[in-house]
C-alpha cells in the first residue's frame, strides 16, 4: 500500500468565517497559487476540492516570468525601436 506523505500532519481549522488555510506543502505539490479557483463538493461525508482549469490554458502562464526593469513599456520601446519624435532630435 502506497501512503501519501501529505496525509500525515497536515491539519487546519475552519475559521469563524468558514475559511481554511491549505498547508503550504500541499499548495506547492498541487500547484495552488493565489487566484486559483477551487470547486468543492461533498462525497460520502468527505469534502472534496478540485482545481478548476482556466478556460484559456494561457491564463496559467500569466505572471510566471519576472518583468525586466522598466516593465512592459521598456519591452515595447525596445521592440518598436526609436519613434518619429526620437529621430527628429
Amino acid at each position: 500500500m502506497v501512503r501519501n506523505s501529505y496525509h500525515v500532519g497536515m491539519k487546519t481549522t475552519v475559521s469563524e468565517k468558514g475559511q481554511i488555510t491549505i498547508p503550504k506543502r500541499l499548495r506547492d505539490r498541487l500547484g495552488l497559487r493565489p487566484g486559483t479557483v477551487l470547486d468543492f463538493e461533498e462525497a460520502d461525508g468527505r469534502l472534496v476540492g478540485r482545481k478548476l482549469m482556466p478556460a484559456d490554458h494561457l491564463d496559467e502562464l500569466v505572471g510566471i516570468l519576472p518583468l525586466p526593469p522598466g516593465g512592459t513599456d521598456a519591452i515595447i520601446s525596445e521592440l518598436r525601436g526609436p519613434g518619429p519624435d526620437d529621430l527628429a532630435s
